[in-house]
């Protein structure tokens, strides 16, 4: 079986989020950029590989039973402290673009279930994220 780093997981789960609702904005793409430089789970990515990484999830995706597959790699690949920030980043890649699909809605639901992400924990990540996003 496949194995992914860490790095790879956290990437392809913007890309899963990014491509949910058929198309990958330019907002969205850089705002993976974004985020792979600031957060500090990100500290020691090679940013050269980023375009890589998106490309074999993409990939991964288009197989038949290509999103399964995908969380499968990023369940095993993620340690328990980092499936919470990866439950945050498909939040923030759905919100960059200012409006959530409803393909990305269930594509979340699916990742949240994919790595147990307790109910309560992720009304709170999603609380977080909204008020990121909040205007006056």
């Amino acid at each position: 079986m496949k194995t992914i780093s860490p790095h790879a997981a956290l990437v392809y789960v913007m890309v899963v989020v990014s491509a949910a609702d058929g198309q990958m904005s330019e907002r969205e793409l850089k705002t993976i950029g974004e985020l792979t430089r600031k957060l500090p789970a990100f500290r020691d990515f090679d940013h050269d590989r980023l375009l890589t990484l998106a490309q074999d999830c993409s990939a991964i995706l288009q197989e038949d039973d290509g999103l399964e597959a995908v969380l499968g790699l990023v369940r095993d690949a993620l340690p328990a402290p980092l499936r919470e920030t990866a439950y945050w980043l498909a939040l923030e890649l759905a919100l960059t673009d200012h409006r959530v699909a409803i393909e990305e809605v269930r594509v979340i639901d699916t990742l949240r279930h994919a790595l147990g992400i307790d109910r309560l924990v992720a009304a709170a990540l999603e609380r977080g994220a909204r008020a990121r996003f909040q205007v006056s």
